[in-house]
C-alpha cells in the first residue's frame, strides 16, 4: 500500500520540473533568456523577403530580432558551432520608409543595434539587416535578395511560463517536495503505529492468564453448590 502511493505522490514534483525544462515548442529549439530559438538550415529560392519570414511562421514564430548585446553574442556563437553557410545571414529587421526607421518583423521595439560604420547618407528603401557571423557586427543590404542559405526565427516563451519567475518555480518545487515528503512520513508513521497496535492486541490475547481450574473441577464445585450437605 505504501510502496503504491509514492508514485502518485510525485507526479506533481516531476510534473512541474517537466513543465520548468520544456519551454520551447520541440527539442529543436534553443532556449536563451525569455525567448526560443531554431536554426534553419534549409536553402530556398526567394522572391521577396516575405518568403524568408514564411519559413519561421511555418514554425509558429518569425524571423530573428536582437533586444542586448548578450542576446547578440548567443547567435552569434550558436551560429558558429551549427552554421556551414555564408558569412551574412538575414536579420527579421526592413527599413519603414513612413517612419524613416528600421524596425523588427516581430513588432518587437528596436531597444538595441550594432551596426558598422556605414554611409548614413545612403538610400535606404528596400534596406534589410544582416549579421556577419564572424564579427557579430549588422550591416545594412538589399531585400531581394535571390535566395537564403538558412533563416534565423525566434519565439517569445508562452506567456504563463515567461512570467513565472525562476524565484516562483524554486518556491513552488520546495513546497511541493516538503508536501511529498511529509505525507510519506506521515504514511509511514501510520504504518508503524498500525502495525505495533496489531501486534500488541495479539500479544495480550495470547498470553492472558489461564484458570487455576480445569473443566472438572469446575464441574464438582457446581454440584456441591446445588446439593449442600446437610447436618444434622
Amino acid at each position: 500500500m505504501l510502496r503504491a502511493a509514492l508514485p502518485a505522490l510525485l507526479v506533481p514534483l516531476l510534473g512541474l520540473a517537466a513543465t520548468a525544462v520544456a519551454d520551447c515548442p520541440s527539442s529543436g529549439w534553443i532556449q536563451f533568456q525569455d525567448s526560443c530559438y531554431i536554426f534553419l538550415q534549409e536553402a530556398i529560392k526567394v522572391e521577396s523577403i516575405e518568403d524568408v519570414r514564411n519559413q519561421c511562421t511555418d514554425h509558429g514564430a518569425d524571423m530573428i530580432s536582437i533586444h542586448n548585446e548578450e542576446e547578440n553574442a548567443f547567435i552569434l556563437d550558436t551560429l558558429k558551432k551549427q552554421w556551414k553557410s555564408s558569412d551574412d545571414i538575414l536579420l527579421g529587421m526592413f527599413y519603414d520608409t513612413d517612419d524613416a526607421s528600421f524596425k523588427w518583423f516581430d513588432h518587437s521595439n528596436m531597444t538595441f543595434d550594432k551596426w558598422t560604420d556605414q554611409d548614413n547618407g545612403e538610400d535606404l528603401v528596400d534596406t534589410c539587416a544582416f549579421l556577419n557571423i564572424k564579427t557579430g557586427e549588422w550591416k545594412k543590404g538589399n531585400c531581394e535578395v535571390s535566395s537564403v542559405e538558412g533563416t534565423l526565427c525566434k519565439t517569445a516563451i508562452p506567456y504563463k511560463r515567461k512570467y513565472l519567475s525562476d524565484n516562483h518555480i524554486l518556491i513552488s518545487a520546495l513546497v511541493i517536495a516538503s508536501t511529498v515528503i511529509l505525507t510519506v512520513l506521515g504514511a509511514i508513521i501510520w504504518f508503524l503505529y498500525k502495525r505495533h497496535s496489531d501486534s500488541h492486541f495479539t500479544t495480550v490475547f495470547s498470553t492472558a492468564p489461564e484458570s487455576p481450574y480445569n473443566e472438572d473441577c469446575v464441574l464438582v464445585v457446581a454440584e456441591e453448590n446445588e446439593y449442600p450437605v446437610q447436618f444434622d
